[in-house]
């Protein structure tokens, strides 16, 4: 049998946490304002939801609108309020100008994270080069996720991507789990189970009444249920 694959859950609140975990999510991604794809939540958000539930929680670290890190110092002092409010695993990304990884602001963020465990976003679905990306940040301490879809389309277009990087496993740079998210639907399942994926991501997937709607703890359960079947 093969093991349990990740089921990750984009949660924006105490009720998304709450149902996502009763659906059976190993692990959250805590995010504010879906309507930017996900910024960093307020350090009160990340403390409730830390006190109703038990399983992982990746918080966001993404202050505006797209892959640039803005304000870099800003970042900091965000990242390390979450660390000092008991933050323990984070998600994060940017990108310069060029579509290039902003190496330099990545450093930063992630040098007053005191080794916690993070994830690399979809901004490698955007970059100008994803090899080059992935042996830039190879060595950096904490990083043990990348969330990809393979291309910015979705998974639709981008399996090719992930089937290649999934192959690359164990290489300079392609040690990191492959966190499958982005246009993901229960029908890709079966197929990236059987090629050996064994980690995944939902956001509007686990809210059948849209992102103006909580978390559905059902919609968490299907996506369990057809997970373990792999």
């Amino acid at each position: 049998m093969s093991k349990r694959a990740v089921l990750e859950v984009v949660a924006l609140d105490t009720e998304d946490a709450v149902a996502a975990q009763a659906g059976g999510a190993d692990r959250l991604e805590l995010v504010t304002d879906m309507a930017a794809d996900g910024l960093t939540p307020t350090v009160s958000t990340v403390a409730g939801i830390r006190a109703a539930v038990d399983i992982s929680l990746r918080v966001m670290l993404r202050l505006s609108d797209g892959f640039g890190a803005g304000d870099a110092g800003r970042l900091v002092r965000t990242a390390r309020e979450m660390r000092s409010a008991g933050a323990e695993e984070f998600v994060l990304g940017f990108l310069d100008a060029s579509g290039e990884v902003d190496l330099a602001s990545v450093e930063r963020v992630v040098g007053v994270l005191d080794g916690c465990r993070w994830t690399f976003h979809r901004a490698i679905d955007h970059t100008a080069d994803r090899d080059a990306l992935r042996k830039q940040l190879a060595d950096l301490p904490g990083l043990d996720t990348y969330l990809t879809a393979g291309s910015a389309a979705g998974v639709d277009e981008g399996l090719p991507v992930l089937l290649a990087e999934a192959a690359r496993a164990g290489e300079p740079g392609y040690e990191q789990q492959l966190l499958v998210g982005g246009g993901l639907r229960l029908d890709h399942v079966p197929g990236l189970r059987a090629a050996g994926f064994d980690a995944f991501h939902i956001g509007g997937a686990a809210r059948p009444g849209g992102w103006g709607a909580p978390v559905s703890a059902e919609a968490v359960r299907e996506w369990r249920h057809v997970l373990d079947k792999g």
